[in-house]
């Protein structure tokens, strides 16, 4: 597993035609999913929703995986990536998992990715592109989707369970509020060495430990744990491009959403010739800026 997380100057932020955050458009109801609750692995929460857009030849996918610190919400789909994606071909599927309080990492993470794989698996059945999977989500979700999108494929052919012998890999993956990094140690080195570790409590579930502090002389087992689990670890010139939104400024305080996430993931994304946006100021996605996103990066 690759580990350099070294850095090169930032180039900049891309901020052209993103809403503010202070702009909330109305929630309109969402449509009802084509197919509900159906299930992609054995475990009751290994269930997913899947809208299927409408289409004369195999659609595009966005996989919508939730936030909540891994350990609480469900299967949820923003409005504005469900509306955009549907209006232009793109299927769209929610999925839930694990909580950590259920299974430690890698748990969560493993059950996004068979979800993927679940969802290729239906592909001549629910008119799905395999080549073109997308994937987005907010907070754990987000960074479960940096993960996949990173992460060497998880695909085994020879596998006696044909599911996972699909790909788990996404071809591109706009997020909001993510976290690049679970690592503690690389954490703490974002922000001051007085400031707490963010999100203390959801990264001791994750991890299976009571806290995180000492976290620098953790077991052996525990640091690979944390440096597995961690997206920007897995980072090659392989991978696909990266919006991140977040609602938060530079100048914000020491917080899990902080762009600065987003910032030492640009910077090694940059080093690569990836394409990768980083939006802070901005809760939501604009959809003209999305769509064009999907468009470039996703649609074939």
């Amino acid at each position: 597993m690759k580990s350099n997380l070294s850095f090169i100057p930032l180039l900049g932020l891309l901020a052209t035609g993103l809403l503010p955050a202070q702009e909330k458009a109305p929630e309109r109801p969402k449509p009802a999913p084509t197919f509900a609750n159906v299930a992609y692995g054995p475990h009751e929460r290994n269930v997913l929703d899947f809208w299927q857009a409408r289409s004369n030849r195999p659609t595009p996918v966005v996989v919508s995986i939730h936030g909540g610190g891994f350990y609480r919400n469900n299967k949820s789909v923003r409005n504005e990536i469900l509306e955009v994606c549907l209006a232009n071909g793109i299927s769209v599927a929610a999925i839930s998992y694990r909580y950590s309080t259920q299974a430690i990492a890698p748990g969560p993470f493993l059950d996004s990715a068979r979800a993927v794989q679940f969802l290729r698996s239906k592909a001549k059945e629910w008119n799905l592109d395999k080549a073109h999977f997308g994937g987005t989500g907010g907070s754990a979700g987000a960074g479960m989707a940096l993960w996949l999108g990173f992460h060497d494929d998880l695909a085994d052919p020879y596998s006696s369970d044909p599911v996972l012998r699909e790909s788990s890999r996404l071809t591109c993956m706009a997020v909001i509020n993510g976290q690049t990094s679970y690592d503690p140690r690389f954490i703490r080195g974002l922000f001051p060495p007085t400031a707490p570790l963010p999100a203390d409590g959801a990264l001791s579930k994750l991890f299976g430990m009571k806290s995180m502090a000492g976290s620098e002389n953790a077991p052996p087992e525990k640091i690979r744990l944390f440096e597995e689990m961690s997206p920007i670890n897995h980072l090659t010139s392989e991978d696909g491009p990266v919006m991140l939104v977040y609602a938060l400024g530079m100048d914000a305080q020491p917080d899990i959403h902080h762009p600065i996430f987003g910032v030492r993931l640009k910077e090694k994304m940059d080093a690569l010739n990836i394409p990768c946006e980083v939006l802070p100021r901005h809760a939501r996605f604009d959809p003209a800026h999305l769509l064009a996103f999907y468009k470039r990066y996703l649609k074939p």
